[in-house]
């Protein structure tokens, strides 16, 4: 039996998963395969597999309301096919129109597809993060909880939606508390999994019994890593918590420094947003469906969050997945890249992913999902132990062009190099040529280069290393990768 996912211990950037170092890259469904009873997971893990995608990411209780910006996926079940923890009995009907739930009794239906799911996954050695809670967000979506008093037979008074996000209302939080307890108690076995505390956690709603602040949403997430770490320490095995602090709702904020400092997160979850704010500076990490590439702030932000002793994932990059067409997809190859080469993790939604083409599509399959496995090799195939950033590496690059550079000095360079420019910009897409300059340490080296889309790499040519050694780079559209590896 192998041990639990957990932080390499000679790098605490990367993960160490059934004795092999491990970073998280994916483009996954909308994270619903367990709660839609429709969704045949069997061949959606299948697919992750053979694009060596190494994360899935898997809501257990939230369920999300349809609308045109943010389209149909597995995360979105019609009332009849949601499958909740807990099992709808009546009597009287909740606000979907299909029978209340008992919050007293357990789901076997929903238990048994959660342990199918996480043992399949495993044995497609695919990691799972399992999300415990989620913002609710509105009245709408709130509607649909198991946990409004409306949709329950647990005679819970009713409470401000936003509360459901802290301390404040006992009652909601001994349910949850059960609930957790009871998650934690099931998959304890298991070691491809991690947990994440709650998805999208914000304060500052008001509401009429006033504000919910950062501070009361981050109270409560305090309290369930303790009830996780202390149910497990019964069971024998340890499993990591990802989260980040609360973010702001208006003015719209997304804090991080006390994600990695102050909080008891094992790995940090952010997702890409604007108004990321990192030790006093702002990054705008692109628009939701905005299909902005943003790639400077996103590279910059990772770079700035790299000496930090936790593991960041970019946890869903939605800048441009809702038009699941080829120039989307562009943006999250592109994103991803620049989050690996700068030491980070990522992962994005493929809502080509649904109840009936669980594999995606023919243009996704060939496209984002191709090249998502092809990220997934190239990083494994590095020393990602003992890689780090190397933020200086290229001192001169072609016009419109912007580069990151993950490697072993002295070793084994990595520099990915990507054309900067927005869709609407003038040449942005079209041909690029030109040359490198790039200071590396003196050797010999052989250098090659990769492309992102096909996978493929040229002959290796031998060079010689050194401060200021010129790199001619062949034509290439979009973006490219230079290794050089010492002979």
């Amino acid at each position: 039996m192998h041990d639990p996912i957990t932080i390499h211990p000679a790098n605490s950037r990367v993960f160490l998963f059934r004795n092999r170092p491990r970073v998280f890259v994916c483009a996954t469904e909308h994270y619903g395969a367990v709660l839609n009873r429709p969704f045949r997971f069997e061949p959606y893990l299948r697919e992750a597999a053979r694009c060596s995608q190494t994360l899935t990411r898997l809501f257990l209780l939230f369920r999300e309301l349809q609308s045109p910006r943010n389209p149909y996926s597995t995360c979105k079940p019609e009332s009849a096919d949601y499958i909740s923890p807990f099992a709808r009995t009546g009597p009287g009907l909740a606000l979907d129109g299909e029978p209340k739930f008992d919050l007293s009794r357990w789901n076997e239906e929903f238990f048994a597809r959660l342990h199918h799911f996480i043992a399949m996954a495993g044995e497609h050695d695919v990691a799972v993060e399992v999300v415990l809670l989620s913002n609710t967000y509105g009245e709408s979506v709130w509607a649909l909880n198991p946990m409004n008093p409306a949709n329950n037979v647990n005679a819970m008074s009713q409470f401000a939606w936003p509360e459901y996000m802290t301390l404040k209302q006992e009652a909601v939080w001994q349910w949850q508390k059960r609930y957790i307890e009871k998650v934690v108690d099931e998959l304890n076995g298991y070691d491809n999994f991690v947990y994440e505390v709650c998805n999208e956690p914000i304060g500052g709603y008001a509401h009429q019994g006033g504000a919910i602040t950062r501070q009361d949403v981050d109270a409560w997430q305090t309290r369930i890593m303790e009830l996780i770490r202390s149910t497990e320490g019964k069971l024998g095995r340890r499993h990591l918590i990802a989260g980040q602090q609360a973010s702001f709702i208006d003015p719209w904020q997304q804090p991080m420094t006390e994600s990695f400092r102050d909080l008891g997160f094992d790995i940090v979850n952010n997702h890409p947003l604007p108004n990321t704010i990192y030790r006093d500076k702002s990054y705008d990490l692109g628009p939701f469906m905005s299909k902005r590439l943003n790639l400077q702030q996103v590279r910059d932000f990772c770079l700035a969050a790299a000496g930090e002793s936790k593991p960041l994932n970019l946890d869903e990059d939605n800048v441009a997945t809702c038009y699941a067409d080829r120039e989307a997809w562009t943006i999250h190859r592109k994103r991803a890249w620049m989050a690996l080469m700068c030491g980070c993790h990522y992962d994005c939604i493929d809502f080509s992913i649904r109840v009936g083409r669980e594999a995606g599509t023919e243009e996704s399959r060939v496209a984002i999902r191709s090249w998502m496995g092809i990220l997934s090799r190239f990083i494994h195939s590095l020393d990602v132990v003992n890689a780090k950033p190397i933020p200086g590496c290229v001192s001169q690059a072609p016009d419109h062009v912007l580069t990151a550079t993950l490697g072993v000095p002295g070793r084994d360079y990595a520099i990915y190099i990507a054309d900067r420019r927005e869709r609407d910009q003038a040449g942005a897409g079209d041909a690029i040529a030109g040359s490198l300059i790039a200071d590396i340490e003196p050797g010999a080296y052989g250098l090659s280069c990769f492309s992102p889309t096909a996978g493929m790499e040229s002959p290796i040519l031998p060079v010689d290393g050194g401060r200021g050694m010129p790199i001619r780079l062949p034509v290439f559209e979009h973006d490219i990768v230079v290794r050089l590896r010492r002979m």
